[in-house]
This record gives C-alpha cells, sequence and structure tokens, in this order.
C-alpha cells in the first residue's frame, strides 16, 4: 500500500495566529522554533540484551567507537502551529482511508509522537486540490489564523518559480527492522 501513496500528491499548509487592526488584518509571525538537544542511546548497558537494542549501531550492526553508543539529536519544533493536509488518495482506497481517519486504530502523530493532532483529521472529500485548500483556509479564518506557507510536491506545475526546492527521503517503502525510503522533492512557498 506504501507504494500505492508515494507519488500521489499531498499539499501541507501552515498556519499562524492573525489579529485584526484598524487599518485591516496583520499576521503575528509565528513564535521562535523550539530546539530540543536528545541524547539517544546513553546509559544503556550493552551486556544487557534488552538495553543494547536501544545503543545506535553502525552500519554494520556494531556498537560506534564513541563512548556509550550515543547519539546526539537536535529536534526542532514550530510551537503554535496548525497545519492541514490536502492528499490525493488512490482509486479505491477512498473509502477506507476516510474510515482509518474518522476511526484511528493506531496513534496518529504529525512528525513527532509529540505533535499529536488537536482537531479532526478528515474534513471531507474533493475533487480538486484547490476546493480542499480554500476549505483548510476557511477553516483556518473561523479559528483565527492565516496561512504562513505551504509544502507542495515539486512536481505541480502551479508554483512553478516560487518558494524554495528541497529533497527529503522520507517516503516510506519498507517498515521494519529493514526500514526504506525513496526520495522526493517539495517546494517551501511562503504566503504573500
Amino acid at each position: 500500500m506504501l507504494s500505492e501513496f508515494s507519488f500521489l500528491s499531498q499539499t501541507v499548509l501552515s498556519f499562524v495566529r492573525r489579529k485584526k487592526t484598524e487599518i485591516g488584518i496583520e499576521r503575528i509571525d509565528r513564535e521562535p522554533k523550539l530546539c530540543d538537544f536528545q541524547m539517544v542511546g546513553s546509559g544503556y548497558d550493552d551486556r544487557d540484551p534488552w538495553e543494547n537494542l536501544h545503543i545506535p549501531k553502525t552500519a554494520e550492526g556494531k556498537k560506534p567507537a564513541m563512548v556509550n553508543g550515543s547519539k546526539m539529536t537536535y529536534r526542532y519544533y514550530l510551537p503554535d502551529a496548525a497545519f492541514s493536509v490536502v492528499l490525493e488518495v488512490p482509486p479505491g482506497k477512498v473509502e477506507a482511508i476516510v474510515q482509518a481517519l474518522q476511526c484511528p486504530v493506531w496513534d496518529i502523530y504529525l512528525g513527532r509522537k509529540n505533535c499529536v493532532p488537536t482537531d479532526f483529521l478528515y474534513r471531507g472529500i474533493f475533487q480538486e486540490e484547490a476546493e480542499a485548500v480554500n476549505r483548510a483556509k476557511e477553516i483556518a479564518l473561523e479559528k483565527n489564523r492565516v496561512e504562513e506557507f505551504r509544502v507542495i510536491n515539486d512536481e505541480s506545475d502551479s508554483y512553478v518559480e516560487a518558494g524554495e526546492v528541497f529533497t527529503l527521503n522520507d517516503v516510506p517503502v519498507q517498515f521494519g527492522s529493514e526500514k526504506k525510503y525513496h526520495d522526493r522533492r517539495v517546494r517551501l512557498i511562503y504566503a504573500a
């Protein structure tokens, strides 16, 4: 099923809070990014079979030469962010996806486990992406938010000259102990 989704369109819209002024609507800039420093694999006993599984390994499956086999990571968050995702769904899978979004069996996160959705996941079926984007903007306005930026597939030809292009290695092809991912190109476009 993952391969069916890998080449379909996905648009992510990010919204920030807004306030009304005497001369119109003024966007409130997002809070500064939050940086969370973490150490993975630190303090585990490599003689304990269970704890040894938590220590990061090299490509050869061996413990790194570093002390304790720890790995330092920096994780960045967008505080007070609101997102809307417009997702193209493979033919024949619409009902199953709607059901899964309305009654999820597994926990759903937006990137990291501490980034849980705080609104309804499913907002309807739309024939065109523009309809879904307009509906997302309407909901955002009801919640006193305005679009800050969007991320689109780079293959889209509607914003060819706008934004910055990134290559991400985040398209899941295989889960399990040997995860595999493919690359995709996305374009980040800031709202006018």
